[in-house]
């Protein structure tokens, strides 16, 4: 990075307006990567479509004389757009886009604490604001101590609906003169209305007078290191020797997280509370967001959600929430006197509780398979969880060589040494279950050997690929469709591959499932590639995302994966939904071999298990379709039809049905687009793909819907009957009477269409007639294999 003093650009004649429409800041995503740009004014805008603002890159001066042991403050100009009229440190700003030199610093930068794009800017501004000449103060001067992520509404002065703010990632640098008499200090009453040389005692005096107003970011920043325990000593200001000459002070890996005070909460957009911050600021240890929500990024990133109403709307969804929560809920097989036979009672809770906080979804899953198998599987997925979030964490290793070391040898520590343990590693309930993981260790110690050889060996595989992409550089993706696949492998495949050897050891399962190593693989990537769809935002924003450049690229006209996160332009937003379809295309084409892995099970329970997770998928990959939301937060499929699909994944017929019903939805939504004008470079492949699946589901999906049609018709039929004997009942000499049962024979009637209309797959969804009738299945309860004794046939 340069370290050429900046040139001054200082042009009195701008306004503050102008300079807020020209100047052009650095758009950051929380990781602290540069993702774009934005005007000054379009950044500190807050409104009920941004309330907080656009995230971008500041930087705040403090400036110290040495002789006295005093810090320059300055009082913020009257005419300043935000926070006017405020006491503050010595100079604070933007670094922006387009200077000269350089203002933008890159990863390497800040790793290594040099930033000279930050020091530069503070230079040009320290003159602007200041009158600071060129010169007077020089680049590697500064000290740069760390970063703070804040954001404050300026509710003060513009009211608590204000449009304006700040949200910053804020760089805090330190700079000392050996005397103030020596530093030409001339401030310009556009940007400065006072300006005052203060010591300790002073400011804080000061903080203690109703009658001033302070920035939030500069009573953040003092109190929590510069005084330092509120004038308590140990503080940066209380040592400036020791803070400008060593590095005891600097922390360049830590993004520390704060809320404002609660005056500054609200604005044009209502913010409330970003990072659970008190008054005062609340750190997070580098960490974004609610750690208790487990999509959006921890909650870095909205989730998109339907109304509460518009999902009461979907009746039959309703139906189906309430079949599977209170009338046909998914069988717990977790108590059974085999597994309490073999398991300390108190482990194996610690393992149910924890696997229903890291993912309830798929906990119920696993609790329905038969208990053979259960605990087996319920470890397998617990072990790679552990194993997952210790890839995951960005900022908890010292170094990319020390993670490595750690995955690679977590098949020997972890699930050998019944002690292993790892303190503060990732978020929420997944670092709960790594600090507590010798309850899950004794319970896997107690698995059938074969087993835990299973279990062993795909964590070995897996980990070493993890370990493979650990160096990659992975802010723009992965390289290419190959190298999106291998990592598919690796973390999802080999899951698949995993969980066929279980099933196959069980011995409820065909001992050649354990081969089907293509399908398995297959079906695994169908998940995770799903996933990655879905997950484009939280994963571009944490700076490690899996979109394959080879095919993003053929659509970014920047050559930027940031280019279609909250796009603004139509060509940003065309150029995603490409971008989503064809990926969304590349994951439909594993359909078929999901279906052929399906078809090969016997098990009823362990055919629900691996089919639960597949038409989740379908129905997510069907809301990704051409879905700009994909592209501003994280897209979910209503809780309503997921009961839905888990109430008709029961068999090969549902199932079909299942996959055929979205295959045509997509399908329909790509004719329409192309019909409307749209050019889509995937259409064509995107319909022979759905085209597949529909001509593979037809045979079973229509099977279900003859049927559904046989019993809806049988209701028509009553309705009809109870119709006409109304009308003859009508007609009875008996007027009385008649006209009683011609009442009742019409209410009959009316409900008989009513339930036609509102409940019309009732007979066949929520209480099990109808399914029962269709010719038999091929696939057996656990139970009736074990009685018939057709395990490990």
């Amino acid at each position: 990075m340069a370290t050429t003093p900046p040139s001054s650009s200082w042009d009195p004649s701008l306004t503050q307006s102008q300079f807020m429409s020209r100047d052009s800041v650095i758009v950051l995503s929380p990781s602290d990567e540069v993702i774009g740009a934005a005007s000054k004014k379009d950044s500190h805008v807050f409104s009920p479509s941004q309330p907080r603002g656009t995230l971008h890159r500041a930087f705040s001066v403090f400036l110290f004389d040495v002789g006295t042991g005093e810090m320059l403050l300055q009082k913020r100009a009257s005419s300043k757009i935000t926070f006017p009229n405020v006491w503050t440190n010595t100079c604070c700003s933007h670094p922006l886009h387009g200077m000269e030199p350089d203002e933008v610093d890159g990863e390497e930068d800040v790793r290594d604490g040099s930033v000279g794009g930050v020091k530069n800017a503070a230079i040009r501004k320290l003159e602007q604001e200041l009158g600071i000449p060129i010169g007077q103060l020089k680049v590697e001067e500064f000290k740069f101590l760390t970063r703070l992520h804040y954001w404050a509404a300026d509710t003060v002065t513009h009211g608590k609906k204000s449009p304006w703010g700040e949200h910053e990632i804020d760089y805090v640098l330190f700079i000392t003169v050996s005397s103030k008499d020596k530093l030409t200090v001339k401030p310009h009453p556009e940007e400065v209305d006072d300006v005052k040389w203060v010591t300790q005692s002073q400011l804080l005096e000061m903080f203690d007078d109703k009658n001033l107003l302070f920035s939030p970011w500069f009573r953040i920043i003092t109190k929590k290191w510069v005084i330092g325990s509120n004038g308590g000593g140990g503080g940066w200001w209380d040592d400036l020797e020791r803070t400008m000459t060593t590095d005891d002070f600097c922390d360049y890996g830590t993004i520390h997280r704060f809320d404002p005070p609660a005056e500054h909460m609200g604005g044009g957009g209502d913010a409330g509370p970003m990072f659970d911050g008190e008054e005062g600021a609340k750190e997070t240890n580098g960490a974004v967001g609610d750690s208790s929500k487990k999509q959006g990024a921890y909650g870095k990133v909205k989730t998109h959600k339907e109304s509460k109403l518009k999902q009461l709307l979907h009746v039959d969804e309703v139906c189906s929430a309430i079949t599977l929560l209170y009338l046909r809920p998914l069988k717990s097989n977790l108590v059974s006197e085999h597994i309490e036979k073999i398991f300390d009672p108190s482990d194996l809770a610690f393992c149910d509780d924890i696997l229903c906080k890291v993912s309830r979804s798929f906990a119920a899953v696993i609790r329905q398979l038969p208990s053979q198998m259960l605990v087996d599987v319920l470890i397998f997925y617990l072990v790679l969880r552990a194993l997952d979030t210790i890839e995951d964490d960005m900022t908890y290793f010292p170094s990319n060589e020390e993670k490595v070391k750690i995955l690679l040898s977590f098949h020997k520590t972890a699930l050998v040494d019944p002690q292993w343990k790892m303190m503060g590693c990732g978020e929420g309930d997944e670092r709960r279950l790594l600090e507590e993981f010798p309850k899950c260790h004794s319970v896997y110690a107690a698995l059938p050997e074969a087993s835990r050889r299973v279990i062993s060996d795909i964590t070995l595989r897996m980990a070493t690929g993890m370990a493979e992409f650990v160096d990659k550089d992975l802010g723009q993706g992965t390289l290419d469709v190959g190298q999106y696949n291998r990592y598919c492998h690796f973390v999802a495949g080999l899951v698949g591959e995993g969980l066929s050897r279980l099933f196959s050891v069980s011995g409820l399962e065909r001992p050649s499932l354990a081969g089907e190593l293509h399908l398995s693989d297959q079906m695994g990537l169908f998940l995770q590639k799903t996933n990655i769809i879905r997950d484009y935002l939280e994963d571009y924003v944490d700076g490690r995302a899996f979109w394959p450049q080879s095919v993003w690229k053929k659509h970014s006209s920047n050559g930027d994966l940031g280019y279609f996160a909250n796009p603004t332009t139509e060509e940003a937003r065309a150029a995603g939904l490409n971008c989503v379809n064809e990926l969304v295309t590349d994951a439909l084409e594993l359909v078929p071999d999901c279906l052929s892995y399906l078809s090969k099970l016997r098990c009823a329970e362990v055919f629900r298990f691996c089919a639960i997770p597949q038409v989740m998928a379908i129905a997510t990959l069907d809301k990704c379709y051409h879905n700009e939301d994909v592209f501003t937060g994280v897209v979910k499929i209503r809780k309503g039809m997921s009961c839905q699909l888990i109430n008709d994944t029961v068999d090969v017929v549902g199932v079909h049905g299942i996959f055929k019903r979205f295959a045509s939805s997509i399908l329909c939504k790509a004719e329409k687009s192309q019909k409307g004008g749209y050019k889509d470079s995937s259409y064509d492949r995107t319909v022979k793909a759905c085209q597949t699946i529909i001509e593979l589901t037809e045979i079973e999906a229509n099977r279900a819907k003859n049927h559904a049609s046989l019993v809806n018709g049988s209701i028509l039929v009553a309705s009809c009957a109870a119709a006409a004997a109304s009308c003859l009942a009508y007609k009875s000499p008996n007027s009385s009477t008649s006209n009683h049962l011609a009442i009742k024979t019409t209410a009959a009637t009316v409900a008989s269409f009513g339930i036609l209309s509102f409940f019309k797959t009732g007979f066949m969804r929520y209480v099990g007639i109808g399914r029962s009738t269709l010719p038999s299945s091929s696939l057996m309860p656990a139970a009736k294999l074990c009685k018939d004794g057709t395990q490990d046939e």
